[in-house]
């Protein structure tokens, strides 16, 4: 089983031909539309790195500006001048370990569980970051360097701070858990160097395996921003910067007490090159240099359940990016440099200064606004930018910039602001206060949280709400991007129309989503709508094109299936590149299997395992292989060692649980089936099919039973209502059967399955 493919009928699925068609005639056509001009290749070839220090004689104040500032100071030797922490035979105890923290010969070390769990001592590196923790790279065979998981608190000691701490405080994590220092998920090699220094090359070699990293500045200094400056530094007039300062040119509005571009934003670059740090997304290449187009080097995540709350509020850690998309101050072309100094990295002033410099103070900065008595106002960026602490010390301001809506955490159950502060107050009482000062005010509005919420918990309105996001230009459009990635969880002809108009959208986030969702369509319908994006212009684009027609090269004419040659060699490399992580592997495995070269797929999904025995979905995959291959008792070996190392993955026991349905052992299939439905209560497959194995086991009626309560839990799951209604037809009730196949067409009248049985049904009830 792929532990990406979703429940379908290949055959129910009908075509949406007129879409078909002008998608057809769309990829007929030849290259062109706004594609960015290249970058001049003479200068590319020439232009090379040559440290930020080439750039401080002529650009002394931005030097100086940029001196001690979070960039410099984001990786640094570890010395007497730049460690932080206590070293004085420091001791802290976490999960029964005692740690030591020492200096030896003018070194720094750490004597700590190792790889293997015993004490063992390893010398200090390098420092990472000042404020407001420190952390400690420390060094390991094969050119690994781990993150310490003790950090050293920098606060003052009247904040809580000077002072040890465990980033995990609340957990037990041990040298066999991937979150432990030694593991895969604090390699600075793989997690952190991109970002805390400049010209990074990861440089891995799966074959030895290992690192063996470089960079041109061990911190973040100029070229990380404005490219590689050989050639700027031999003729800076012939080789401008890649990243040219910014126009800051705002005019008021008296009236609104809104400013405006007096022009507007004609480029992205800075927002981009800002982006490639502070965004959760995956890496596609060490190729990027600033200047170039985000999507060329990196595959941002959009509004994902676990990374956002429902409306889009950051939940986990996401690096601004993803929230400042949504924001009106996006949309208004705010880039990052209108706030801050991209030098010193610092506001351009206190932060109520600073959001007056856009927004009249004399309108926003009065009781009329924010209904609060003037000696008790909050800040703006108390309710309009609230903040989540991560690392254990560390608040984060959200950069969406939205107005506090406690309505929507009744709704959806996101946080809002209101309540960050009146602590002891609900919801509830929150979106009265608000209703009561703006009568007429955003309550009374849908927001898209709405949406996304109904699409994650499987509403019953979660299709139309959805759509009602996708069809929406004003939308931002990673909140469409994510509205079509929910869509693509369960398919009919309509989702189908809207994949198809998402793949025409202007914005790139919203075609890789939509080509996401087109891999899972039947293989017309993936040739129509998929080929003419096989030569976009942005790399994150095409691969991901490329990847949803890779099997069906011989369909395709014979420009594209150059087109598909290209691009499919890109999609290989990106995954050749992040073999250092289990994903690149796996995605290689599923490709190869796809291509139908089997001992690919399975070296490649040995591969994943021995690089990330935690990656579960590696072991279902491969299970999967030898099941194809007539090598049942092996998939049923490996999965049950899986279960043994992954006990808390829902995806393992329910691909144990169908080998032994195959394998005729229906009662220990079905103990499976049902621990993976109580280890993922939030997914309703899980529950689906669990129904479908007690009605084939003889028990109906739990059968029913389970699967009544599933419907009321995912009203909007189509598979639970049609299970639903075919058993309650084969038992004789017919109104039974009839009722649930009326909410399968209120879910989708074009639901062709729904219609067919609803005949029948009322045929027999005529009868």
């Amino acid at each position: 089983m792929n532990i990406n493919a979703t429940y379908e009928r290949p055959q129910r699925l009908g075509a949406p031909r007129a879409l078909a068609v002008l998608l057809s005639l769309v990829a007929a056509c030849e290259r062109g539309g706004d594609t960015p001009p290249p970058t001049d290749p003479v200068q590319a070839v020439q232009a090379e790195f040559v440290g930020g220090q080439a750039c401080a004689g002529c650009h002394a104040e931005q030097t100086a500006s940029w001196a001690g500032s979070h960039h410099d100071l984001a990786m640094q030797p570890a010395g007497p001048d730049t460690v932080l922490g206590d070293f004085a035979n420091a001791e802290i105890t976490y999960n029964g370990v005692t740690s030591v923290l020492f200096e030896r010969d003018g070194q720094y070390w750490v004597s700590t569980d190792g790889p293997d769990g015993t004490l063992e001592e390893f010398r200090v590196t390098h420092t990472f970051g000042v404020e407001p923790l420190q952390q400690y790279l420390l060094e390991l065979p094969d050119g690994r360097r781990q993150a310490s998981g003790i950090a050293w608190d920098a606060r003052s000691a009247a904040q809580g701070g000077q002072r040890w701490f465990h980033l995990y405080p609340d957990e037990a994590v041990d040298h066999e858990d991937p979150l432990h220092w030694t593991g895969i998920y604090q390699s600075w090699n793989t997690m952190c160097a991109e970002c805390h220094s400049t010209d990074l090359e990861k440089n891995y070699d799966s074959d030895v395996p290992g690192f063996a990293t470089t960079w041109s500045s061990i911190d973040v200094d100029c070229e990380a921003c404005h490219g590689p400056g050989s050639a700027h530094v031999a003729a800076p007039e012939a080789a401008p910067l890649a990243l040219p300062a910014a126009a800051r040119a705002w005019i008021m509005n008296e009236a609104t007490g809104v400013a405006a571009r007096s022009a507007p934003l004609d480029s992205a670059a800075e927002i981009e090159v800002c982006a490639r740090c502070h965004s959760r997304r995956a890496q596609l290449s060490d190729d990027f240099v600033a200047g170039d187009a985000l999507l060329d080097g990196f595959r941002p995540s959009l509004l994902d359940e676990g990374l956002y709350h429902a409306d889009g509020q950051i939940l986990d850690e996401v690096y601004v990016y993803g929230s400042f998309l949504q924001s009106a101050m996006h949309a208004a072309g705010v880039t990052c440099s209108d706030c801050h100094d991209p030098h010193s990295t610092r506001l351009r002033a206190d932060a109520d200064a600073v959001c007056g410099t856009c927004h009249l103070p004399s309108t926003f900065a009065a009781t009329e606004h924010h209904n609060h008595p003037e000696d008790a106002a909050p800040g703006c960026i108390d309710c309009h930018m609230r903040s989540e602490t991560y690392m254990v010390v560390d608040p984060r301001r959200d950069h969406s910039f939205r107005v506090p809506r406690p309505d929507l955490s009744q709704r959806v159950g996101a946080p809002n602001a209101c309540n960050d502060c009146h602590t002891d107050e609900s919801a509830s009482w929150a979106a009265e206060r608000v209703a009561e000062w703006f009568p007429g005010g955003r309550h009374a509005e849908f927001h898209y949280g709405e949406a996304i919420q109904a699409g994650r918990t499987w509403q019953a309105d979660r299709v139309a709400l959805l759509e009602r996001v996708v069809s929406d230009a004003a939308t931002p459009a990673i909140v469409r991007a994510t509205a079509v990635s929910l869509l693509g969880a369960q398919i009919d002809d309509s989702v189908i129309d809207l994949v198809g108009l998402a793949l025409l959208d202007d914005d790139p986030l919203v075609q890789i989503a939509a080509l996401d969702v087109v891999a899972r369509l039947p293989e017309n319908l993936r040739i129509d709508y998929a080929q003419r994006l096989l030569d976009a212009p942005l790399m994150a684009v095409r691969t991901s094109a490329a990847r949803s027609l890779a099997a069906l090269r011989p369909r395709l004419g014979a420009r594209r299936q150059q087109d598909l040659d290209a691009a499919l060699e890109e999609y290989v490399a990106v995954q050749l590149f992040n073999t250092d992580r289990a994903e690149g592997h796996y995605n290689l495995g599923s490709l190869y299997d796809e291509l139908g070269r089997p001992g690919d797929a399975e070296r490649s999904y040995l591969a994943a395992i021995d690089r990330e025995p935690a990656f579960a979905a590696s072991y279902v995959n491969l299970a999967d292989l030898y099941r194809r291959a007539g090598r049942e008792d092996e998939a049923q070996e490996l999965l049950a060692e899986a279960i043994a190392a992954i006990p808390e993955d829902a995806g393992l026991p329910f691909a144990l649980g169908f080998s032994l349905v195959r394998a005729e052992r229906e009662p220990e299939a079905l103990e499976l089936i049902e621990r993976a439905a109580e280890l993922a209560p939030r997914e309703p497959y899980y529950a689906y099919a669990l129904g479908v194995g007690l009605y084939s086991a003889g028990e109906p009626e739990r059968a029913l039973a389970l699967l009544g309560e599933a419907h009321e839990r995912f009203p909007g799951y189509r598979d639970i209502l049609f299970a639903l209604a075919t058993m309650h037809r084969d038992a004789g009730g017919i109104d039974e059967a009839l009722d649930y196949t009326r909410r399968m067409l209120e879910l989708s009248a074009a639901d062709a399955d729904a219609r067919a049985l609803l005949g029948e049904l009322q045929s027999i009830a005529r009868e």
